[in-house]
């Protein structure tokens, strides 16, 4: 009865009638097996009473479809039709829905799920040095390193808190607070993701580690899910989704629409990236508007080949592979794409 109704008929982008001939033979199998009922019976009710009933109510419906099909799931050749037809509509969708966001990005301000660390000499010195193309590899490291502890920090601001009171050494009441009891859990998006993780590790106590490798599609342009490994019973933690960058958003989309695939709360999500650019941010803002989305900088453009701009250029060169202990630093920031992915399976 789907077509019945012209309330919902205005909704729908393409109506599908499947004129089928099964409906006997699934009622003769269904009625003769569960329901003990001979053959002579089930003609006889489908006859007097379902025959005409799909006469008076149902095939009447058929001329309100854009497509009728015939014979069901085997007519293969109408079923590649409609395929093609709802790919060039997603296709087509996919562009006003870029074209809205890049308007967005001109005429509308950076949306309040937003914030950037507050700037400062620190701050703007810091981002003066990781962006020098003169800078050497050691250097690199040693203050991106910085940055990203200054960005985690102030990003577990966000996480919610309720007042306690504890006892000091000198036998007083000292008014404080504490976090929700609430585990954490730290996503990096693979590969230069990775690198925020001992940032993180060093300054939240036992967190827990989920790793995403998502790479975009040369042929589609889209981004594709290869990897994932996320800890269990993630449902009530607080999720912070980590991307050395960020600059069409479309990976860091993906990576929350897996989280909440996961049953993960859109409100518990945040997606904290060293530097995003503008179309970034309004993409992830506008498709969760509920993911808080937390950064050092927002540049203002990309160049034809998605790079942030002015940016940092691409971070995988300087840096994409974890690291955790101290004799690891120094192939911390190294471009190796083939480790990510051997090392994860």
């Amino acid at each position: 009865m789907s077509l019945a109704d012209k309330e919902l008929l205005q909704l729908l982008d393409m109506k599908i009638f499947v004129d089928s001939d099964i409906r006997l033979v699934r009622r003769l199998r269904r009625d003769i097996t569960e329901r003990r009922r001979d053959i002579e019976g089930v003609i006889k009710q489908y006859n007097k009473f379902v025959k005409p009933a799909f006469e008076q109510f149902i095939e009447p419906a058929m001329r309100l479809a854009d497509i009728v099909v015939p014979r069901g799931d085997r007519n293969m050749v109408a079923i590649d039709l409609i395929v093609q037809h709802v790919h060039s509509q997603l296709e087509e969708r996919e562009l006003s829905v870029r074209a809205l966001l890049a308007s967005a990005q001109q005429t509308h301000a950076l949306p309040q799920t937003l914030s950037v660390l507050a700037s400062s000499p620190q701050v703007g010195g810091l981002h003066t040095i990781i962006r020098n193309k003169e800078t050497s590899r050691d250097k690199f490291i040693f203050y991106s390193k910085r940055l990203m502890r200054l960005l985690i920090e102030h990003a577990l601001t966000f996480l919610p808190s309720q007042p306690c009171a504890v006892q000091t050494p000198q036998g007083h009441e000292y008014e404080g607070g504490g976090d929700d009891g609430r585990a954490i859990t730290g996503v990096s998006v693979l590969r230069a993701g990775e690198t925020m993780e001992p940032a993180l590790r060093a300054v939240c106590k036992d967190v827990r580690i989920g790793k995403i490798f998502i790479q975009t599609n040369l042929d589609s342009g889209e981004p594709e899910l290869h990897y994932l490994r996320l800890p269990k019973d993630i449902i009530e933690d607080h999720v912070i989704v980590m991307d050395s960058t960020v600059s069409t958003g479309a990976a860091a989309m993906m990576a929350v629409r897996v989280l909440l695939d996961h049953e993960v709360q859109e409100e518990k999500i945040m997606l904290v990236s060293l530097l995003m650019a503008e179309l970034g941010v309004h993409s992830v803002a506008y498709a969760f508007p509920k993911v808080k989305i937390i950064t050092t900088a927002v540049d203002k453009s990309l160049d034809d080949y998605l790079h942030v701009i002015p940016g940092i250029g691409d971070f995988g060169t300087n840096g994409s592979e974890s690291c955790s202990d101290e004799d690891q630093e120094q192939r911390l920031f190294r471009h190796r794409p083939t480790y990510l992915l051997s090392d994860a399976l």
